[in-house]
C-alpha cells in the first residue's frame, strides 16, 4: 500500500532535474524508544556505527548541489547486531522520514543532514 501512495505522489509531482552532490559523511539521529533517549551519530561515508544493538552503515549521503544545508537523502544498511537478514537497506531522506523508514520495535534511525567536511 505504501508503495502505491509512493508511485502515486511520484506520478503527480512535476519532474524537475535537480543536481546533488556527493558529501564524505553524515549525521543520523537515532532513538532508543524504550529509555527515550536520542543521540546524533555523525558518520564517514563507508562507516558503520553500533547504535544499540544495531550496526547501522552509511554507504553515501547526497544535498543540493549549491546547497550543503540542504535536503539530504543517505544510503543506509541497517543489520542487528549477530544477524544476517538487513532491517533496513535503502534510502533515507531527511525532509521525509516517514517515506521510506526503519521498522524496528526498538529503535529509530533517521537522517538529519550530510557533512561535506
Amino acid at each position: 500500500m505504501r508503495k502505491i501512495f509512493m508511485i502515486l505522489a511520484v506520478m503527480a509531482a512535476p519532474v524537475q532535474a535537480q543536481q546533488v552532490a556527493s558529501a564524505e559523511g553524515g549525521v543520523l539521529r537515532a532513538l532508543d524508544k524504550v529509555s527515550g533517549l536520542s543521540r546524533d551519530v555523525e558518520m564517514q561515508r563507508g562507516e558503520t556505527s553500533r547504535v544499540g544493538s544495531l550496526n547501522v552503515t552509511l554507504n553515501e549521503c547526497r544535498y543540493p548541489e549549491g546547497n550543503p544545508a540542504g535536503d539530504a537523502y543517505a544510503e543506509l544498511d541497517i543489520v542487528e547486531t549477530g544477524e544476517e537478514n538487513r532491517l533496513f537497506a535503502g534510502w533515507m531522506i531527511a525532509s521525509a522520514p516517514a517515506l521510506s523508514a526503519l521498522e524496528h520495535p526498538r529503535y529509530d534511525i533517521w537522517v538529519i543532514r550530510c557533512t561535506t567536511s
